[in-house]
């Protein structure tokens, strides 16, 4: 039963959303006139406080409006932030070719942020035809700058040769720095590289130390490759219970129907060397941790 790694980190809800410095209840007054002078910064403090509910009640329509007159004076965080808003329809209908132009806007001013959503958009192929090497330009040129998302997707593509040529030690090098960010899909796609001798020598405790890090995050493929650790003792002493314990979490996480199919056989079967006592305590454990842990997906 082979383990399993997440992929790029491509879902939408890890576009990243460009953020304001808090504002202060008695700064509202003056921020509110500097906006309203046309100062495209305050423009773009007050859009984020109206989306946050800071020292304004929160309204997106608001929000945007302020993003608009912000953006439409160059502010790249602006930029980033309404091409956002049309990449959701949050505040305005969605429109992924608009939010393309957005994003764009502020990636070719060097937003970090905007670069990795606009990689994401030509990954996905939304608002733009779909193109694997421009979206591991635009990886390249977020990940220079240290967004963790980002050297994660470059270290994947790299990993595959999609988009760059394959280059084990290149995904290596990129999955590294996104890990030691703690971004829980490098650290599993880390792990998997030792695990497998992929780029780096095999190393199954160190691949141990790597899922579990990304496991204790909520990551579900690191802790469906850690329960089969547990079952296998690969890295650690074989132990069914703990193995148990993993594949039961990953199982009700967000796994690939295939995968979730194969953490549920290989949990059946860790429970088929344990006691009804060890797999209700087992269960009790898995519980408790699920509630008291949110998903990092």
């Amino acid at each position: 039963m082979p383990a399993s790694r997440l992929a790029k980190t491509i879902f939408a809800s890890l576009l990243i959303l460009s953020f304001a410095a808090p504002v202060i209840a008695q700064g509202i007054v003056d921020l509110k006139k500097k906006a309203a002078a046309g100062d495209a910064i305050a423009q773009f403090n007050l859009g984020a406080a109206y989306e946050n509910g800071d020292g304004v009640p929160k309204d997106k329509a608001e929000a945007i409006s302020w993003y608009r007159k912000a953006a439409e004076q160059g502010n790249a965080k602006a930029q980033n932030n309404l091409g956002r808003a049309y990449d959701y329809g949050v505040g305005v209908p969605k429109d992924k070719v608009e939010a393309v132009r957005w994003y764009r806007k502020a990636a070719d001013q060097g937003d970090a942020s905007a670069q990795l959503n606009l990689g994401l958009m030509y990954d996905h192929g939304e608002g733009v035809q779909k193109d694997e090497v421009e979206a591991a330009r635009w990886y390249h040129r977020a990940a220079d700058q240290g967004i963790a998302s980002a050297q994660n997707n470059l270290g994947w593509d790299y990993d595959l040769g999609v988009g760059v040529p394959k280059d084990p030690v290149e995904a290596i090098r990129w999955y590294r720095k996104s890990a030691d960010q703690g971004h829980a899909s490098a650290q599993c796609n880390l792990g998997w590289a030792y695990a497998h001798g992929n780029g780096v020598p095999k190393d199954a405790v160190e691949a141990i130390r790597l899922y579990r890090m990304a496991a204790n995050q909520g990551h579900s493929y690191a802790q469906f490759n850690l329960g089969l650790a547990y079952y296998y003792g690969d890295g650690v002493h074989q132990d069914y219970a703990e193995a148990y314990f993993w594949l039961r979490i990953s199982s009700l996480g967000k796994l690939d129907s295939s995968v979730q199919q194969n953490a549920i056989k290989a949990m059946d079967l860790a429970a088929s060397h344990l006691t009804h006592a060890d797999i209700s305590q087992a269960q009790a454990r898995a519980g408790k941790w699920v509630t008291e842990h949110s998903t990092s997906e």
